[in-house]
C-alpha cells in the first residue's frame, strides 16, 4: 500500500534484513516493556533514558537501510520521550483526561512499526496509515504542562493542527485512488499482523562467543581424533599385507614339501619357515596389542568429543523464558481492560534457559492459560472489593528448572474452579456420565476441563466459549512428553503445574517385553517396579487391584492395552508377574509385563505424517541390537486403561485356559435373532441377547461385552440410536459395533456411520460368512 510521503519498501540485502530484523525486535520489545512499566511508574526517569535509547537506535537503524517511515515514526516517539523526561512531574504530563491516553498512541505506534518492519524484512504490505498514526503521536503532546515550554507547546499544537490538514487532504486522495483499485479497508476493520499465533517460530537465536569458541576446540578436537582414527587404518592395512605375505609363504613351502624327497633338506625348509612364522607372529601381536590400545583410547576420545559437542550444540539452542514471557504483559493488560478487570501480570525465572522447541511450542499453551485465568477465572474489580480482595487481580506465570524437568507455574487470585459447575458441564456435554462423575476425585474432576470440547463460558465470545483452548494445552504439554496438574482454592485462587522434560530428542527409559518384542517406557513416569502374586491381586470397582503403600492401584496387561494378540505363557497361578507402576500427574497405574530388559537413553524418532498420533505411542527409537522399538506414551495408558473393564484376571485365565468372547446380540424378530444367535455360538462366541435398543443398552451396562451385533429397526430404541448412545460413554468409544439391516441405501450406510457403527452388514446378502469374518476382523 503505497503512503504519501513515505516510502517503505522491502530491504534489498538479505544479509542486511536478518539483522534488521533481530535488531528491531529487540529494540521494539524493550520500547513494549518500557511502556507496560511506565503505565505504573511514570515517574522512572532511568525507564525513559533507556526507552529514548532503543528509539534512537532504531530510527537510526531505519534511515540507514532506507525504511524511512520506520525512522520517522521512532523519532516521533524519541522526541516525545525527550518531552516526558524534561518535565519536573512526568506524571502530570501523561493525562489529558481522556481515555486515549499517551500511552495508548505510543502502544499503537509501536505495533504500526512492527508492521512496518515485516514490510520492511518480508516484502508483504502492511497496509498501515502511516501519517494518520504520527498524527496520533503529534498529538501526544498536547497534554504536557506550561510555564517554560508553552509556548513551544503551543507551537506544536499549531504544527499538529497543520499536519493533521494536510493528513487529511492526503489520506482522501490516497483513498479515492484505492477505493478505484478496490484496496482500501472499511475504516474500523482490525488492522491484519503480521503473523498468525499459531504459527510462532523463533528464526534467529543470539549466541554468545564464548559458546562458540567451545564448540570451536571441540571441533578442532575432533579433527585431530578423526586424523589419529586415520592412522588406525593403516595400521589395519599393514596388518592385512603382513596376512597376504605370511600366506603366500605358506602355500609355496606347502608346495614346497611335496617335492622334496631328501629329509634333510625337507628339515632346514621346515626351520626356515618356522622361524619365519615366529617372527611374522611377533610382529602381528605387536601390531594388534597397539592398535587394540589405540583405537580403545581414540574410541573413548571421539566418545567424549561427540558428548561435549551434542552438549555445546545443544547450549546453542537454549533460550531464557523471557523470549515468550515478554509477549505476555501487553495481551493480559488489553484482555483485562477490554473486560473491564483489574490484573497484574507477575512473571518470574525469565532467565531460566530451555530449548527453542519448548519455547515455540509452549508460546500458545500459556497464552491459552492466560486469558482463560482472566476470562473465568478473574473476578470484576466490584464483586473483589466486595470479597476483601484487591480490586486489582495478581497472575504469577513462573518458570524454574528441577534436576530432570522444567516447571511452569501459573498461578491467580481469582475464584478457583467450581467442581460443581465443571462436573454439570461434563455430563451435559457427555464427557463423562454423571454415576462416573459422582465417584470422581477432586483431582480427576479438575482434570476434565482440558477434555476437547469442554466450557464453561455460557455464551461464546471470541475469547471463550467454543470449547478449544485447554484442550490444546494438554495435546501441546503431551507432545513435549510433560504433564499438567491443576491445583485449585475456592474463592482464593487456581495454580496450573507442567512439568516439561529438559532434553526433547533423548530421553531415558525402561525397557521391557511383551509377547517377545521390546517396548520402552519414559523413566520419569515410572514410580516402581515390582513382583505381584495371584493372591495380591483383588477386585475393586471392577478393575483388578493391588495395594501398595497403603494406597489401591489398579493393574492391567501391558499387552491387553497395546491389544496384542495373546500368547502361550507357562504362566501359573503361583508365577510372580512383572510389574511396573507408572505415575502421572496424581494417577497411578499397574503395568503387568513379561520382563524386564534394560535401562538406558535412546534416540526418539518421530512418527511420520501418516502416523502423526498413534493411541499409546508416541515414537520409536533403534536400539544398540538393532531392534526398532516403539516408546509408549504413560499419558494414553493411563487414558487406556480407564476406558477398558476387562480384568487381568480373566486374561490370565484366558492364557491359561482360552474363554470365550462375549457378543451382545440386539435384534427384535425372534426368528433372526435365534439363527443369528447359533451361527455366533457355533463359531464360539458367548452371546448375551436383547429385544431392542433400550434393552441392549441396559444389558451392555450390566455385562463386559466385546462386541455389538444390532439391528437398526427396533421399536423403543433403534439401532441408529442405540449406536449413538454408546458412543456418548467413554469407556464405549473402541467399542466394535456392527449393524446388520436390510436398509442397502446409501443414504443408511452414512447414517450408520455417522452414529459411529463399525461395520454395516445387509441382510439381503447376509451369510454367516460375512459376520464372522467381520467379527474376527473388528474383535
Amino acid at each position: 500500500m503505497s503512503k504519501i510521503g513515505f516510502n517503505t519498501m522491502m530491504i534489498d540485502d538479505e544479509e542486511l534484513r536478518d539483522v534488521f530484523k533481530v535488531a528491531s525486535e529487540e529494540h521494539l520489545q524493550n520500547l513494549d516493556d518500557g511502556l507496560l512499566y511506565l503505565e505504573n511508574h511514570p515517574d522512572d526517569l532511568a525507564v525513559l533514558e533507556a526507552m529514548m535509547r532503543e528509539a534512537h537506535s532504531l530510527k537510526g537503524d531505519a534511515n540507514m537501510l532506507g525504511v524511512k517511515d520506520v525512522g520517522t515514526l521512532a523519532h516521533q516517539i524519541e522526541h516525545i520521550l525527550t518531552q516526558l523526561k524534561q518535565q519536573e512531574n512526568p506524571a502530570s504530563s501523561l493525562g489529558n483526561g481522556t481515555t486515549d491516553t499517551p500511552y495508548e498512541r505510543l502502544a499503537h505506534a509501536i505495533a504500526t512499526i512492527r508492521k512496518l518492519v515485516h514490510e520492511a524484512v518480508t516484502g508483504e504490505p502492511a497496509r498501515v496509515d502511516t501519517f494518520s498514526v504520527l498524527a496520533e503521536l503529534m498529538g501526544a503532546q498536547q497534554g504536557k504542562g506550561g510555564d517554560p515550554g508553552e509556548n513551544e507547546s503551543q507551537g506544536s499544537e499549531v504544527n499538529c493542527i497543520n499536519f493533521k490538514n494536510k493528513v487529511k487532504n492526503n489520506t482522501l486522495k490516497r483513498n479515492q485512488e484505492q477505493e478505484e483499485n478496490g484496496a482500501i479497508p472499511t475504516p474500523h476493520s482490525p488492522l491484519p499482523t503480521p503473523h498468525s499465533p499459531s504459527s510462532y517460530r523463533i528464526e534467529t537465536i543470539r549466541v554468545s562467543t564464548r559458546h562458540l569458541d567451545t564448540l570451536m576446540t571441540q571441533a578442532g578436537e575432533l579433527t585431530v581424533t578423526k586424523i589419529r582414527i586415520a592412522h588406525r587404518l593403516g595400521e589395519i592395512e599393514a596388518i592385512a599385507n603382513l596376512w597376504e605375505e605370511w600366506n603366500r609363504d605358506l602355500f609355496t613351502n606347502r608346495f614346497a614339501f611335496s617335492r622334496e624327497q631328501q629329509g634333510n633338506v625337507a628339515h632346514q625348509r621346515l626351520e626356515t619357515f618356522h622361524h619365519h612364522s615366529e617372527k611374522r607372529l611377533e610382529q602381528l601381536g605387536h601390531l594388534v596389542k597397539t592398535l587394540q590400545s589405540s583405537l580403545s583410547e581414540d574410541t573413548t576420545r571421539l566418545e567424549q568429543l561427540s558428548s561435549d559437542l551434542e552438549e555445546g550444540i545443544r547450549t546453542l539452542r537454549l533460550l531464557p523464558f523471557a523470549t515468550i514471557f515478554n509477549l505476555f504483559p501487553r495481551m493480559v493488560r488489553d484482555l483485562a481492560q477490554q473486560q473491564g478487570k483489574l490484573v497484574e501480570l507477575i512473571t518470574e525465572g525469565k532467565d531460566t534457559l530451555a530449548d527453542k522447541r519448548l519455547l515455540e511450542e509452549m508460546k500458545d499453551p500459556l497464552m491459552h492459560i492466560l486469558r482463560n485465568a482472566i476470562d473465568h477465572g478473574i473476578e470484576p474489580p466490584q464483586e473483589r472489593e466486595r470479597l476483601g480482595k484487591p480490586t486489582t487481580a495478581t497472575i504469577r506465570l513462573r518458570a524454574y528448572q528441577t534436576p530432570t524437568n522444567i516447571v511452569l507455574e501459573i498461578s491467580d487470585d481469582g475464584r478457583g474452579l467450581d467442581l460443581d459447575k465443571i462436573k454439570q458441564i461434563a455430563v451435559k456435554r457427555g464427557i463423562c456420565r454423571e454415576e462416573e462423575s459422582a465417584a470422581m476425585t477432586p483431582s480427576q474432576i479438575q482434570a476434565l476441563i482440558f477434555a476437547p470440547g469442554f466450557s464453561t463460558a455460557p455464551l461464546v465470545t471470541e475469547v471463550s466459549g467454543r470449547g478449544v483452548g485447554l484442550d490444546v494445552v494438554q495435546t501441546n504439554v503431551e507432545k513435549l512428553k510433560g504433564t499438567i496438574e491443576v491445583e485449585s482454592f475456592p474463592g482464593r485462587g487456581c495454580t496450573l503445574r507442567v512439568n516439561l522434560s529438559i532434553t526433547l530428542a533423548t530421553a531415558h527409559v525402561l525397557i521391557v517385553q511383551v509377547n517377545q518384542m521390546p517396548y520402552a517406557i519414559p523413566v520419569e513416569f515410572v514410580r516402581t517396579a515390582c513382583l505381584i502374586k495371584s493372591e495380591e491381586i483383588f477386585p475393586l470397582e471392577g478393575r483388578d487391584t493391588i495395594i501398595r503403600d497403603s494406597q489401591p492401584i489398579s493393574i492391567v496387561q501391558l499387552a491387553d492395552l497395546l491389544e496384542l494378540p495373546p500368547m502361550p505363557s507357562g504362566l501359573t497361578q503361583e508365577t510372580a508377574l512383572s510389574c511396573i507402576i507408572l505415575q502421572v500427574g496424581q494417577a497411578q497405574l499397574g503395568v503387568v509385563v513379561d520382563a524386564l530388559v534394560d535401562e538406558q537413553d535412546v534416540l526418539i524418532k518421530p512418527q511420520s505424517q501418516l502416523l502423526k498420533r498413534v493411541r499409546n505411542v508416541s515414537g520409536a527409537t533403534i536400539l544398540g541390537t538393532g531392534d526398532v522399538c516403539m516408546v509408549l506414551n504413560p499419558q494414553d495408558l493411563v487414558k487406556s486403561a480407564r476406558s477398558r473393564s476387562q480384568s487381568i484376571s480373566s486374561t490370565q485365565t484366558r492364557q491359561l485356559a482360552p474363554t470365550k468372547q462375549t457378543v451382545l446380540l440386539v435384534e427384535d424378530s425372534i426368528a433372526t435373532r435365534t439363527q443369528e444367535k447359533r451361527i455366533l455360538e457355533t463359531a464360539g462366541y458367548q452371546v448375551i441377547t436383547a429385544v431392542d435398543g433400550l434393552d441392549g443398552l441396559n444389558k451392555l451396562r450390566t455385562h463386559t461385552v466385546d462386541a455389538v451385533v444390532s439391528d437398526v429397526q427396533m421399536p423403543n430404541l433403534d439401532g441408529l440410536g442405540l449406536t449413538a448412545k454408546i458412543r456418548q460413554y467413554q469407556e464405549y468409544s473402541e467399542l466394535p459395533i456392527i449393524l446388520v439391516t436390510s436398509l442397502a441405501s446409501d443414504e443408511d450406510k452414512r447414517r450408520g456411520a455417522e452414529a459411529g457403527a463399525n461395520a454395516y452388514i445387509i441382510k439381503g446378502s447376509f451369510n454367516q460368512e460375512a459376520l464372522l469374518s467381520t467379527l474376527k476382523r473388528l474383535v
